[in-house]
């Protein structure tokens, strides 16, 4: 069985304001630490859960926020540019799990909750239904028939993915006291917590079924300005445009490009 992480860093255990992301470059620092360590727990209950093969993401922002000399061994970091640009089936793998997930932009009661970017994005939709970013994964890896079984991050991310997901196993690692502050549980008791779920969601993997969403395909945002949408409009003008919203319409996804255009 092969196993593909994918990570964001606003989930991680320990990581509790929003200074952590970048005003504080100390506490980035720290939360990159704690990245690896939530990572390395995911790993080895992968493992120990009978996975063959882990392969991996920096999913983050621009993808440097791994300490490479931290990462399990074991593991094959994918780039960026392979998981934008190609199919999951080309990576062979059969299941996936997010490690630091977050809630969707709009989500009472979630830390630092967005929907890819926090500052131009109000919604985005497939077909009609609103996505965060856990279900937009979902959905991608779903075109391929591989589940997502197992997420950990705050309490609503954890509540997020089972609205999308019957049977994915979660690890909630914190719970939100307002958007930019949470209060996490112990460091120890988070890796314990990700580690099994992480094992038994791979010694389950093949009782979840992959989220199925089907063609023809209507992407939708909503920017929070005008300009958002100019923008948009501008790099591609095949886009349709009614206010604030934007819409793209696809026969076919055969990438993650596909779905992160805007």
């Amino acid at each position: 069985m092969k196993l593909f992480i994918m990570t964001d860093i606003e989930g991680i255990s320990g990581l509790d304001r929003i200074e952590m992301l970048g005003a504080d470059p100390e506490g980035y620092e720290r939360a990159r630490k704690y990245l690896m360590a939530d990572i390395n727990a995911a790993v080895s209950g992968a493992f120990d859960g009978g996975a063959d093969e882990v392969c991996i993401l920096d999913g983050h922002g621009t993808g440097l926020n791994f300490i490479k000399e931290e990462l399990d061994p074991r593991v094959h970091q994918l780039t960026v540019e392979e998981y934008f640009k190609t199919a999951p089936e080309s990576w062979d793998i059969d299941a996936f799990i997010s490690i630091g997930a977050h809630a969707m932009a709009g989500t009472e009661k979630a830390f630092l909750d967005h929907t890819q970017s926090s500052v131009a994005w109000f919604d985005y939709k497939i077909n009609g239904k609103s996505y965060g970013e856990i279900g937009q994964q979902a959905v991608f890896f779903g075109l391929s028939d591989i589940p997502l079984i197992m997420v950990s991050g705050d309490e609503a991310a954890c509540h997020e993915a089972k609205t999308f997901v019957s049977g994915v196993v979660t690890a909630s690692v914190k719970k939100a006291c307002g958007r930019n502050h949470a209060e996490c549980i112990p460091l120890e008791e988070a890796h314990a917590l990700i580690y099994n779920a992480v094992k038994k969601a791979v010694l389950g993997w093949r009782d979840v079924k992959p989220v199925k969403v089907f063609p023809p395909y209507e992407l939708e945002v909503v920017f929070t300005r005008n300009d958002y949408c100019d923008s948009a409009i501008g790099r591609d003008p095949s886009l349709e445009r009614e206010g604030r919203r934007v819409v793209r319409r696809l026969d076919k996804i055969t990438c993650s490009l596909d779905m992160e255009w805007f």
